[in-house]
């Protein structure tokens, strides 16, 4: 408690490390945090997570605006959408979402067109991000470990607006280590990491995420493979030092442990 106003919560301390406090609530933190030292390390560990990585996402955020997203372009293709609606296009909207079901699988061999503009490139970027950020950690590669699995879940859920589930994954040799809260723009993202037998690590990262595309996008960066997807308004995301076909089947059973039932 200080003076006079509400306790501080785990809500004003995430706030507080995304810089999202207005100056009055600020201050109440900061001199709540020089009262706790403890709770003083671990969100300044908090702060310097989320400045490294806005930093490794900043050549991105830098980049100019494309063409075809400027609004003079969206405005120009809504028109031709528009004039050019007849049987003719609904029937190839319908090939479109025929052929989009039955390729469940999207790959490298997409044309450039394609893949800069799918949405789940940026939710591979952030994962990537994520993994190569904290997976090195020894000391402290999760915020909250598998010994606080319903808390950690409550909490995330929490942050995230949807019902986290954290998908098993023993047949495939990993165990749930842990996860973290992470910052993804203007929002948040959650980090769920495992770990098997020889202590080689796999991540499941989820956030919000616009688009429709729940097809596959695999992604390759040095040793570091990803699996990402989007699903319902949320963005998913599977990492792992691995190849593409051994992290195939966990990617697959990630997707049908985090998909909701009924």
């Amino acid at each position: 408690m200080i003076g006079d106003d509400h306790p501080i919560g785990e809500d004003e301390l995430q706030a507080y490390v995304d810089d999202r406090l207005e100056a009055g609530r600020r201050a109440a933190v900061e001199a709540h945090l020089a009262l706790h030292p403890e709770v003083r390390e671990r969100i300044l560990a908090d702060r310097r997570h989320r400045a490294a990585l806005r930093a490794q996402l900043q050549a991105k955020a830098d980049e100019p605006i494309p063409a075809r997203l400027r609004i003079a372009s969206l405005q120009a293709a809504r028109r031709n959408r528009l004039w050019r609606r007849s049987g003719l296009a609904a029937a190839a909207v319908l090939l479109f979402v025929a052929g989009t079901g039955a390729g469940w699988l999207a790959n490298d061999g997409m044309s450039e067109t394609r893949v800069a503009a799918a949405p789940t490139a940026v939710i591979a970027q952030g994962a990537t991000a994520a993994f190569r950020t904290f997976v090195v950690e020894v000391a402290h590669p999760v915020e909250v470990g598998a010994a606080q699995e319903a808390h950690l879940l409550q909490w995330l859920s929490k942050r995230l607006g949807r019902r986290l589930e954290a998908p098993d994954l023993g047949r495939f040799g990993f165990r749930l280590i842990g996860g973290r809260l992470l910052p993804a723009d203007s929002s948040a993202a959650a980090q769920l990491m495992y770990e098997d037998a020889t202590g080689r690590r796999l991540t499941v990262y989820v956030r919000a995420a616009d688009g429709t595309e729940t097809a596959f996008r695999f992604k390759a960066e040095g040793n570091t493979a990803t699996f990402a997807w989007i699903d319902q308004g949320f963005g998913f995301a599977v990492t792992a030092m691995a190849s593409r076909d051994e992290l195939l089947p966990i990617a697959e059973a990630v997707y049908k442990g985090l998909t909701p039932k009924g």
